[in-house]
């Protein structure tokens, strides 16, 4: 099994583990290198700073992307380890000096399922971590240094964790099945929303990211999921429509435009425009598409006919 040990700042690690959340973003200062160590459900534990040489948590890792830090701090929130965005901001210039981007790329590591280990159960690191390690370094269990710290990390984990956080092998968590399983937050879902839809609109193609939104199909708060296949990346306008009933997507994927937004605001000409057509865009991988049984609820519980 092949893990990742990510160094952190022990200021944001403090800040998440005061607060527990669901989610969290690890996100590195430049978004120009992405992280391909980890598949989907990957272990990605963290390690502070020297001299605090030690493992003191984790997450299990969805995916890598990079985004404006307005649009990580929309979709995550404190959940980044901060407490604003303007935090953020300040953040990222103590690493990026003489860079005064008002809405600096980033790159975004995003986890599920966070864990913080007492202080007490800190796990040091292995013997042989290198002082001129800055990033991280990746763990196999093949290997004896590796193996050595599985065993000493899950030892914590079964100490102090939830049982449902723990698996034989970590990387049988999710892979695939995070398209299907309800393990995502909700700023992992925007994220992978966004993603799947390749960063445009579903209805119109627009790819103007700042106004596209991950909409949930059926709406969390009515049992919905934060599942990729219960999302729809919409502009915003039309994330508005959907969610009043005022447009639907039908389980054949084709848009529907209300006849009451006429009747109801006098307008809507440019929306009509959609109406009897497909999705512009749809997710490449199947198991990615929208959910023919979330379609079929919106258009029987929330479409205005």
């Amino acid at each position: 099994m092949r893990f990742w040990v990510g160094v952190t700042d022990k200021n944001w690690y403090q800040f998440l583990a005061d607060r527990k959340p669901d989610e969290a973003n690890f996100w590195q200062p430049s978004g120009t290198r992405a992280f391909r160590v980890l598949d989907p459900g990957g272990l990605f534990l963290f390690k502070l700073h020297s001299p605090d040489n030690f493992i003191v948590g984790g997450g299990y890792f969805v995916r890598y992307s990079a985004l404006p830090a307005s649009l990580a701090w929309e979709a995550f929130a404190e959940k980044n380890g901060v407490p604003s965005f303007e935090a953020l901001r300040s953040r990222v210039r103590q690493y990026r000096r003489n860079d005064d981007t008002l809405d600096p790329l980033i790159g975004c590591n995003i986890l599920a399922e966070p864990f913080f280990f007492p202080r007490s159960s800190w796990v040091p690191a292995p013997p042989g971590w290198a002082p001129n390690i800055v990033q991280g370094k990746t763990f196999d269990t093949d290997a004896a240094d590796g193996q050595t710290l599985w065993v000493a990390v899950r030892e914590t984990l079964e100490k102090y964790c939830p049982l449902d956080v723990l698996e034989p092998d970590p990387r049988t968590r999710y892979g695939t099945e995070y398209l299907t399983r309800g393990r995502l937050g909700q700023g992992g879902f925007r994220v992978l929303v966004t993603e799947a839809y390749e960063r445009r609109c579903a209805i119109t193609g627009e790819k103007t990211l700042p106004v596209l939104e991950a909409a949930h199909i059926r709406p969390y708060a009515d049992n919905g999921p934060h599942l990729v296949r219960n999302g729809l990346l919409l502009r915003s306008d039309l994330h508005k429509l959907f969610d009043l009933g005022y447009v639907t997507v039908t389980p054949d994927l084709q848009v529907e435009v209300s006849s009451r937004l006429k009747s109801d605001w006098h307008n809507g000409r440019e929306y009509y425009a959609y109406h009897g057509h497909p999705l512009r865009v749809q997710p490449a991988d199947n198991s990615s598409r929208p959910a023919r049984e979330y379609l079929r609820w919106h258009n029987e519980e929330r479409f205005r006919p």
